[in-house]
């Protein structure tokens, strides 16, 4: 490994640009359609449930940070704790031992995480990549991890005309704002309670992940029931200035796209996604994108598909569980 003249020190909120310019950089090999601004990679870096003191490495070769890796645990998790490991390295510092190193540290980390946290739980540590990337198998399975998921990135185009959504009888529609933000985050955890891998989003988690500076309320919905309010779906939509600036395209992206069970197989999900697609193309969007567990039990993949969705890219779950 020609690592000796490199510095390693775990991520701050000072890197937030450093980290910028390094993601922007593997994106121009990888192609995994993600920009970043400084204030996209702070916004990851200030998450409540990355521990960058104990559970995160940098790697810079004089100012340039060439890679990373960041441990992110849950705070609430049953039999099994999912703790996510991010993390890269520079096109041109690739196949030199940085990643053996920063994916071994990764391991050591989620486990200081997970003793802290849940020590009574088995533990998972889970690695989120597109299925392209190259290297990716050979760094990955030598150190136990084992493909235990795919995800398909879905895209519709917003320049053709648009049906007009129907709503289910019984339901009304409402526009996303801050004094509904709470319905939302609430019925969202009602909603993904049963799909796979999923834990409750507390409202730290809530405001750093969703309810950000890339929500966009013109095109986030919430179903009601007309009879008593309460809320049954929902659909919170997304957009990365950082994409729209390097490819010209704005794309919106159905961050969260959920029902609740009692409301299933009435059509509420199509409708928010309707709703939703009509109204992201008035507001200007060129496209809309949505990613999709493609063993969903609640037929995740197939409720995009038939609202004029395509696949475009394939995710891989890698995971190391004890």
């Amino acid at each position: 490994m020609h690592t000796t003249s490199l510095t390693w020190r775990p991520l701050t909120h000072d890197d937030a640009q450093a980290a910028a310019d390094l993601l922007n950089a593997m994106e121009t090999v990888d192609r995994i359609g993600e920009n970043y601004t400084a204030q996209d990679t702070l916004q990851e870096l200030v998450d409540p449930y990355a521990d960058l003191a104990r559970a995160s490495l940098a790697v810079f070769d004089g100012d340039v940070m060439v890679g990373y890796m960041k441990i992110r645990y849950k705070r609430f998790a049953e039999e099994v704790h999912r703790v996510f490991l991010d993390g890269g390295v520079h096109p041109g510092h690739r196949r030199r031992g940085i990643g053996t190193v920063l994916v071994e540290a990764g391991v050591a980390a989620a486990n200081t995480l997970h003793a802290l946290h849940h020590p009574r739980l088995r533990l998972a540590i889970d690695v989120h990549k597109a299925g392209h990337i190259a290297g990716l198998a050979e760094l990955l399975a030598p150190r136990g991890f084992a493909p235990v998921r795919h995800f398909q990135h879905l895209e519709h185009p917003l320049g053709a005309a648009l049906p007009e959504p129907v709503i289910p009888g019984g339901l009304r529609i409402e526009r996303w704002s801050e004094d509904n933000d709470e319905d939302f985050r609430v019925t969202r955890n009602k909603a993904y309670a049963d799909s796979w891998g999923s834990a409750p989003s507390p409202v730290d988690n809530w405001k750093n992940k969703i309810a950000n500076h890339t929500l966009r309320p013109e095109a986030s919905f919430l179903l009601r029931d007309a009879a008593d309010g309460t809320a049954v779906g929902v659909l919170v939509a997304n957009h990365w200035e950082a994409d729209a600036a390097v490819t010209g395209v704005r794309d919106v992206h159905f961050m969260v796209v959920g029902t609740i069970p009692a409301y299933r197989n009435r059509g509420a999900a199509g409708a928010l996604i309707g709703h939703a697609l009509r109204a992201a193309a008035e507001h200007g969007f060129d496209r809309a994108s949505v990613n999709a567990d493609s063993a969903s039990p609640a037929g995740a993949s197939g409720i995009f598909t038939e609202a004029g969705f395509t696949s475009k890219r394939r995710y891989v779950r890698w995971a190391l569980e004890a």
